[in-house]
């Protein structure tokens, strides 16, 4: 028989795994994402001439992708110029290729 050990799940990696899923967690989030990481400098410009919702819905979505540290917005003047933030995509990136890892490691091991 197995004995599975106890997993905290208060440890301050694995919720930080699951604010950048949950961050992840709209389609039009990741499309916002790839707009960004498809250009080589910040977006100033309306991103609902790319992302076709409403202003304040995509704003939303920002606000979303910011506070989980994946983007910064700067602003000038009226406006808001928005990028990837380096150090939130490769914690990202860490992160997930950890846990993808480990569960491509485990599920070779235990496959039903």
């Amino acid at each position: 028989m197995i004995t599975l050990e106890p997993i905290d799940i208060t440890d301050s990696k694995l919720k930080r795994t699951a604010e950048l899923a949950k961050a992840l967690g709209h389609p039009a989030r990741i499309a916002i994402l790839r707009l960004l990481s498809e250009r080589n400098s910040c977006i100033c410009g309306d991103i609902t001439d790319v992302v076709p919702l409403a202003q304040s819905t995509v704003s939303q979505h920002l606000k979303a992708l910011k506070n989980a540290g994946l983007i910064k917005g700067e602003v000038e003047g009226v406006r808001t110029c928005y990028c990837l933030d380096p150090d939130g995509i490769e914690e990202l990136n860490d992160l997930l290729a950890g846990f993808s890892t480990n569960l491509v490691s485990i599920y070779n091991k235990n496959c039903c």
